[in-house]
């Protein structure tokens, strides 16, 4: 990632509005930013959420509050919670995210 033609700013993230995304079960809303080609997102995954998709896209990925699922193609499973981050680079292993409670995410991409 290389950052760069970007000025400083602030954002007030309850400013921007939610985009739905459905999942296979449950349902994520996404307030995103996008600077240049780097993505900056507040995601929310309501309880019961189960991604309808294998990921390949590189992220770094905070957990702020809630419980985080992430179970990549090769079976291997992880859990965040509050202050946990995982990263992953593009294409390296598909991933796809689950929660029972609920999440609330800081994502870069």
């Amino acid at each position: 990632m290389h950052m760069q033609g970007i000025p400083f700013g602030t954002t007030d993230w309850s400013e921007i509005e939610a985009t739905e995304h459905k999942g296979e079960s449950g349902l994520a809303l996404w307030r995103t930013r996008q600077f240049g080609s780097i993505r900056v997102r507040l995601v929310e995954y309501s309880p019961g959420y189960l991604a309808d998709h294998w990921c390949s896209k590189g992220h770094i990925l905070l957990c702020l509050e809630g419980e985080l699922h992430t179970e990549l193609e090769d079976g291997r499973r992880f859990v965040l919670r509050p202050g946990m981050s995982y990263q992953v680079a593009d294409g390296a292993e598909p991933h796809r995210s689950s929660t029972a409670l609920g999440a609330k995410l800081f994502v870069v991409d």
